[in-house]
């Protein structure tokens, strides 16, 4: 029988937008490889994202709460997994390629440092003369350099698409539409310079869709982890334009219905009723824009994966008051300052002493400035897990707060 070569098992490119990545098309990847026989380059990226250590680490990684306040609370893994489902239902309506879409919703948060933001915090000020600490900036150094698992290179070599996608799924990073302020964290810079990633454009409708889904998904988890942890009431969310008129319909519907399956009601409506309004504005700014295909959806002039105006005005309103609510509410400031403190001590030991780091961390670091030294330290830092990071404090040091 003749050798077949096959592109890959998926949807094939008449069933997609033309406004949709083209996996064929792929800009291909730093270090070139053969073409698979069963995947396409982004269902590679997926598989490649999901068997990597940095995405097994999610499972103990702080979302809003620390592992010890409850199981049933998010961590990084489970709010990675939501924002996949939802960014593939968004790849499904629009007809965008799902897997692409797929491999940037789960890489998105593999930057992030044990104890969620305040593990951030705590590196961007140890850091803060070594060029700071970006938990996008991290992801990418992940991806690129600190996974080692392949025999002929470093990170996991991931398609031009799936990079682009990582580093501005929330626009670009210069020109006039930048959505950051200040200067690009400088790993960003560094690997453009190598493999350029068109900094100044937009990246693709997939990344968009990986994008918005992030804001969808913890919007909703995190009222109902707020609901759960009792730092929110159900009576509190009929302040607030969206929940609250979901409140009132739920009640309405059901007025007999039992705490526990009225939130769920109202969670599940939560997601809904933001999906869909991102599907009907987003359409609405691609035939309004005359978006044709993937090069004019990187020209355009704005974000077109997004919320209507009203709604982008409700997700605000919910994002300040978890603000108020849940993340600065009194207890857990109180643990994340705790959590912070640990993170703090553990840079200053293991930049003090590096050999405590251990293994090949710790290997050739007399070679080292003083810059590099304090990277590789916060390299180490950011990949640990909540308990690994408490398991070390405890190990260096003679009292561990106690993070409940």
């Amino acid at each position: 029988m003749a050798d077949e070569t096959f592109h890959g098992i998926g949807v094939g490119r008449e069933h997609l937008a033309p406004f949709a990545v083209d996996a064929a098309a792929s800009r291909g990847r730093l270090v070139p490889e053969p073409d698979s026989r069963t995947r396409t380059p982004f269902q590679r990226d997926r598989d490649r994202i999901v068997h990597s250590s940095a995405f097994r680490r999610l499972k103990h990684k702080t979302q809003v709460f620390v592992a010890y306040e409850g199981d049933h609370f998010r961590t990084r893994l489970t709010h990675t997994i939501e924002v996949s489902q939802i960014a593939r239902a968004f790849a499904r309506a629009l007809r965008l390629d799902e897997d692409l879409t797929e491999a940037v919703a789960l890489v998105h948060d593999f930057g992030h440092t044990p104890f969620g933001h305040a593990g951030e915090r705590a590196l961007n000020r140890c850091m803060e003369d070594h060029g700071g600490f970006d938990h996008n900036a991290q992801s990418l150094r992940i991806v690129t350099a600190l996974e080692r698992r392949y025999a002929e290179f470093d990170g996991l070599n991931l398609a031009f698409e799936t990079l682009d996608g990582l580093v501005k799924h929330n626009g670009p990073l210069t020109g006039r539409h930048a959505c950051i302020g200040g200067p690009v964290p400088r790993p960003i810079l560094d690997f453009d310079a190598v493999f350029p990633l068109d900094l100044d454009r937009f990246a693709s409708l997939e990344a968009q869709a990986a994008a918005i889904s992030d804001d969808i998904a913890y919007n909703t988890h995190d009222l109902d982890d707020g609901l759960r942890a009792g730092l929110i009431d159900l009576e509190d969310l009929e302040g607030l334009d969206l929940a609250g008129d979901l409140l009132r319909e739920v009640t309405a519907r059901y007025p007999d219905l039992d705490r526990s399956r009225t939130v769920h009601e109202i969670m599940r409506r939560h997601i809904t009723r933001m999906v869909e309004d991102v599907i009907a504005a987003s359409l609405g700014r691609l035939r309004e824009d005359g978006i044709g295909d993937p090069h004019a959806v990187r020209a355009a002039s704005r974000t077109l994966i997004d919320f209507s105006p009203r709604m982008r005005a409700m997700a605000a309103q919910t994002k300040e008051f978890l603000f108020a609510r849940v993340y600065r509410n009194d207890s857990v400031m109180r643990v994340m300052d705790r959590a912070e403190g640990v993170v703090a001590d553990l840079f200053a030991r293991y930049r003090a002493d590096p050999a405590a780091m251990g293994g090949a961390w710790s290997e050739s670091v007399r070679s080292l400035d003083e810059g590099r030294l304090a990277r590789r330290v916060c390299d180490y830092l950011s990949g640990m897990t909540d308990s690994f990071a408490l398991a070390e404090h405890r190990r260096l040091f003679d009292a561990t707060p106690d993070l409940r």
